[in-house]
């Protein structure tokens, strides 16, 4: 799976130490991950879902991972983050193990927010380490969290608040916001609503759990050649004009529009050609 994954037209591989490992097989499954990641995962983004903090494994997984040095290992995923001080013990973690490995470059984090304790602390946790990069939210283990039925997990508008909640954390904090998985693999249809919705709100992206998803997604949180177009529109008309507030095609313009529209540009740039 790790050697096809490199081939996936993702912008990032999350790779699971978690929920998808029985706790028995928890040590060899580092082993093989680290064995992996030495060879290099095909030049793609790499993250590590560690296991969370306050488990028998998390800080093995921490350690294993800043001091071998792996190859294009980009950020370690932090699962269930219920308080900021959960991401500043990983963040002194990685900052002795990345001593003792003579790291050229840190390690950054991601925070999963999947709890309703980590959801009421979302801002504080935003702030817990210039480490952080992201914030996702977690829909699976938030829904038992907060009691909410089997069948809620990434879709419908009852997730309004808690998609809210991290996209106004993580922007106060200058991270990414990324939206969690839509769990049901075999519903396009529900897939394409939840993920309009998250790009609606201001998301920069949402998680995948399998390669199907992936191509609907890409084109979705990537700006149509229309958006590309007005955007590029808005910032030229605005520069020519030196700023302040002007009319384009009817519409008033101004530094707020041009914000906007440069974030259309960046995310564009990001998506690759086409």
């Amino acid at each position: 799976m790790l050697a096809k994954a490199g081939d996936l037209p993702a912008d990032e591989l999350v790779l699971d130490l978690e929920d998808s490992v029985l706790p028995e097989a928890k040590e060899e499954a580092r082993a093989a991950l680290l064995a992996a990641l030495s060879e290099g995962v095909g030049g793609r983004t790499v993250s590590v879902r560690i296991n969370a903090v306050g488990t028998p494994w998390c800080d093995r997984d921490v350690v294993a991972l800043a001091e071998t040095g792996a190859p294009g290992l980009d950020c370690l995923t932090v699962p269930k983050v219920e308080s900021p001080g959960e991401i500043e013990f990983v963040d002194r973690l990685l900052g002795m193990a990345e001593q003792r490995s003579g790291a050229s470059r840190p390690i950054g984090l991601e925070a999963l927010i999947e709890t309703a304790a980590g959801l009421a602390r979302a801002a504080e946790i935003a702030r817990a380490s210039p480490r952080l990069e992201a914030l996702i939210l977690g829909f699976a283990d938030l829904s038992a969290s907060l009691g909410l039925p089997p069948d809620a997990a990434g879709g419908g508008d009852r997730w309004h608040f808690a998609r809210g909640t991290v996209l106004v954390a993580a922007r106060a904090a200058g991270l990414q916001a990324i939206d969690g998985p839509y769990l049901r693999v075999d519903d396009g249809a529900g897939l394409s609503a939840a993920a309009e919705l998250a790009r609606e709100l201001g998301y920069d992206g949402k998680w995948a759990i399998h390669p199907s998803q992936l191509e609907p997604l890409n084109e979705l949180f990537s700006p149509s050649s229309e958006e590309l177009e007005r955007a590029r529109a808005v910032v030229d008309a605005l520069e020519r004009a030196g700023g302040g507030a002007i009319a384009l095609d009817g519409e008033m313009i101004d530094e707020a529009s041009a914000k906007r529209a440069r974030q259309v540009v960046a995310r564009a740039e990001a998506a690759g050609p086409g």
